[in-house]
């Protein structure tokens, strides 16, 4: 498979993009509040992709809702650029693992990348340049007519990311994006998400039960652990660029760290 570039991004960390301080999540009020997420405290930095892997059930998907401002937190706080996060943020952009929900089925590839670019207001030509850039980075040049329905698992997902690749996140956060398709496209994707990273110099954030997906994707990875969820270890993924689906994945240091995560997302499951 291609190799896939990826920056080591160690000078970019003394200035945060997303920081989360003391993040806490309760449903609920009095005797009856469950506490979900406790006191979480980690920092994404500019450029990075981070992962948030931890046991089922554990908060992740709930993390993600309070980080993106689509849940109010209990307590603490999230910050994107140092501004605090109390709704939806204009330089976020989500994608889903139900792709086939979010994408409109009577609308072409082409009219559902447009989607989220209408309220923006921006000149025709701009709006055209948008679409064309986005449609190209995930490789639906030939797909642009076609409808949802029409296409694959994969290529659904990739018109999914065109779209929000299309709206110019500067924060591009990713839930379970490559659960629903086969292998071999999961590996597509990944490194799709690798390339878009770099050609649109974003900050990744993804939600990933695959544990070999965090560590070929990231890098650094976010274990979470215990009920309520608490940060049970930050990792930095040190395996070199540019990385490759067979020649990565063959390295001894990409299974040391896949068993150290394995490992800490077991922990942190007797745990709760």
């Amino acid at each position: 498979m291609e190799e896939v570039h990826v920056g080591t991004r160690a000078d970019a960390r003394e200035e945060p993009r997303l920081s989360v301080r003391g993040l806490s999540k309760s449903y609920g009020n009095g005797d009856d509040a469950v506490n979900v997420i406790a006191d979480l405290t980690f920092d994404v930095a500019m450029g990075e992709i981070v992962s948030i892997v931890g046991p089922s059930g554990v908060g992740k998907t709930t993390l993600l809702k309070c980080l993106t401002g689509l849940q109010p937190l209990t307590s603490g706080a999230a910050l994107i650029d140092g501004r605090l996060i109390d709704g939806p943020p204009e330089e976020m952009a989500l994608v889903f693992q139900e792709y086939t929900r979010s994408l409109m089925p009577w609308l072409t590839v082409r009219k559902n990348v447009l989607l989220p670019l209408r309220h923006l207001r921006l000149p025709k030509p701009e709006l055209q340049r948008r679409i064309d850039e986005a449609i190209a980075a995930v490789g639906l040049e030939h797909a642009t007519e076609k409808y949802p329905w029409q296409l694959s698992g994969g290529m659904q997902q990739r018109v999914a990311i065109a779209r929000a690749l299309a709206y110019r996140p500067e924060v591009l956060v990713m839930d379970e994006p490559f659960a629903s398709v086969d292998a071999q496209t999961r590996f597509e994707l990944e490194d799709l998400c690798l390339t878009i990273r770099d050609q649109f110099n974003m900050t990744i954030l993804v939600v990933t039960h695959d544990i070999d997906e965090a560590v070929y994707l990231s890098d650094r990875i976010v274990v979470l652990g215990k009920k309520p969820a608490v940060v049970t270890r930050l990792l930095d993924v040190d395996l070199p660029g540019p990385r490759s689906q067979i020649r990565t994945r063959s390295l001894p240091h990409f299974a040391d760290m896949r068993t150290e995560v394995l490992s800490l997302i077991q922990e942190g499951k007797t745990s709760q």
